[in-house]
């Protein structure tokens, strides 16, 4: 991993990623984990400004500062872009993100996003209920994506999950010239998050959208024909250098592969709580979870 982080050239000016509340032990560790990752990836790059906030510090205050910060400044040569982990919720009227206090609509960031100057804005909600956001947050000249086709579905997306995976794994290079798009990272992770439904037979609760025309629905399947896709194609998430599409270590994939094992397992657990003893189930998961971080320091070393 080290060799990889170590080649990577980020195309982003100014990253801001918010790990929102998890609520319980499996969620917070996760959403951690997917804020601390991002940022390491990004912050290869020295000249990229990057903004993590998590946990505790991923509060509603601390959320509107960074992106004010940001907008003192972006200037209209940069890109931007924002990334949002965790549980979102939809009443019907207004979508929230969840945070340790007072949580924030879609309609309360869009003006603070409104004001950076940033010629190239890209906002990734892969929360639940985050298609909720989308018609607020579209602008001309921003990419949204969205893990959820609506406010309504609000399980937990797994659609993070792949989204730090595209921005790692060199196979999200579809087209082999060593730059990972925002769009080829949608595609991937849209990919993964359908095949993980398949694997485990179970019904998607989650439906991944993308707009970038500044206007209308966002496309599950961007193309040329539903006029989706053209602005996420010339955005820049992360560069590999010819020499790095192998730098994953074999044991570093086999890490990896492990840390997907657990998280799939943690989230079947998750379906069968309410047939479980509560002691069992806080025992399994407490053990799922060790092994997780243990997994993921392995990882990081």
């Amino acid at each position: 991993m080290t060799a990889l982080l170590a080649s990577l050239s980020l195309a982003v000016s100014h990253v801001v990623t918010v790990a929102g509340l998890g609520g319980e032990p499996d969620y917070e560790q996760r959403f951690a984990a997917h804020a601390a990752e991002i940022e390491k990836l990004l912050k290869s790059d020295s000249g990229t400004k990057v903004i993590t906030l998590s946990g505790a510090g991923a509060n509603r205050a601390a959320v509107i500062n960074a992106l004010q910060q940001v907008g003192r400044e972006a200037k209209p040569d940069d890109a931007f872009a924002l990334i949002l982990i965790g549980h979102g919720t939809f009443d019907n009227t207004d979508y929230k993100l969840n945070l340790p206090g007072p949580d924030i609509t879609a309609a309360e960031l869009a003006p603070l996003l409104d004001r950076i100057a940033a010629g190239k804005q890209l906002i990734v909600n892969t929360t639940s209920a985050s298609g909720a956001s989308l018609m607020l947050l579209q602008r001309p000249n921003r990419t949204v994506i969205t893990a959820t086709k609506s406010g309504m579905e609000k399980n937990a997306p797994v659609f993070a999950r792949y989204w730090v995976e595209a921005m790692r794994d060199p196979g999200a290079d579809s087209d082999k010239n060593d730059t990972v798009t925002a769009l080829e990272a949608y595609r991937y992770a849209d990919q993964k998050t359908v095949a993980y439904y398949e694997t485990q037979k179970r019904l998607a609760t989650e439906h991944a959208l993308l707009e970038d025309a500044g206007s209308g629905d966002g496309a599950r399947a961007p193309s040329p024909e539903n006029g989706k896709g053209q602005l996420a194609a010339r955005f820049p998430l992360v560069r590999l250098g010819a020499a790095q599409k192998a730098s994953l270590s074999p044991e570093k994939q086999l890490l990896l592969k492990k840390k997907e094992e657990l998280e799939i397992s943690i989230d079947k657990l998750k379906y069968q709580k309410a047939a479980m003893p509560a002691e069992e189930y806080r025992r399994t998961m407490q053990a799922l979870l060790l092994e997780l971080a243990r997994v993921q320091g392995a990882i990081d070393k």
